[in-house]
């Protein structure tokens, strides 16, 4: 597995597909706690017909690093990847805190993004009054319990318990420090009055019953941009390993300018 070490930390990625495949390449990134692991069906389906990359954040996965305060510092990392890789124009996939990285990026080097997808994502951190207690109490209740916490509140009812326990074992994996500090970085961000600057196309997809980031939250920042599509689907917030094949789905129509 290649890594690049950025500012202290040795960043893990993945760089497959054709290197003249259909398009530029598509960069994924993936959210708070997780790993690059969660874009396996999308990797893939896009790897089979063009260049794909994605990368473990620093402090997740298997990449090192400690947190950091800011979304734009975990923007910067990405971007230090791509300028390794030498890619100069590429399609921006993130879910959640990738989707704020992803915003980040966008905002500050237009030229350079082809198009723009936002999953599970918002330009503002606002929490529901749920989310804001368990947050209040993070530092008073037990590291492995507060992650439990969060990421069973991740998915959609219904979905396998076994499933949702191998997740939250990987979560807590991410050490304490990476989390929580990166968790003031969320709570910090806001582009939300800085939208309508990205003319990129646009493609925001969300699970209707997401409650981590409600979709009532994505439908008003949508109004923002100068040229978005919005796409629900019956999920919660994890929608690349909730409902894979449709996302992906939903990805491929939006790339190839195919309407649903």
């Amino acid at each position: 597995m290649p890594q690049l070490e950025v500012d202290g930390a040795a960043l893990t990625y993945d760089d497959e597909g054709p290197r003249e495949g259909d398009g530029v390449p598509l960069v994924f990134l993936h959210g708070w706690t997780a790993n690059r692991r969660r874009w396996d069906h999308q990797v893939a389906h896009f790897a089979a017909k063009r260049r794909v990359i994605r990368l473990d954040l620093r402090g997740h996965g298997e990449s090192g690093g400690a947190g950091v305060r800011t979304i734009e510092e975990l923007a910067t990392d990405v971007l230090a990847l791509l300028d390794h890789l030498e890619v100069e124009r590429f399609v921006l996939v993130g879910h959640s805190m990738g989707g704020m990285i992803s915003q980040t990026l966008t905002l500050a080097h237009p030229e350079r993004v082809e198009r723009l997808v936002l999953v599970g994502s918002i330009g503002r951190m606002t929490y529901s009054r749920g989310r804001g207690l368990l947050m209040a109490v993070s530092t008073r209740v037990p590291f492995r319990l507060f992650v439990a916490a969060n990421i069973q509140r991740a998915f959609a009812p219904g979905y396998p318990r076994e499933e949702i326990r191998e997740y939250i074992r990987a979560s807590a994996a991410t050490p304490r420090e990476v989390v929580m500090t990166l968790y003031g970085a969320m709570r910090a961000f806001d582009v939300l009055d800085r939208l309508g600057e990205i003319g990129t196309p646009t493609l925001l997809v969300h699970g209707y019953y997401d409650i981590q980031l409600p979709v009532s939250q994505m439908l008003r920042m949508a109004k923002a941009y100068q040229n978005a599509e919005v796409r629900i689907l019956d999920a919660g917030h994890e929608l690349p390993v909730e409902k894979p094949a449709e996302l992906t789905a939903t990805l491929d129509r939006f790339l190839t300018g195919a309407r649903a």
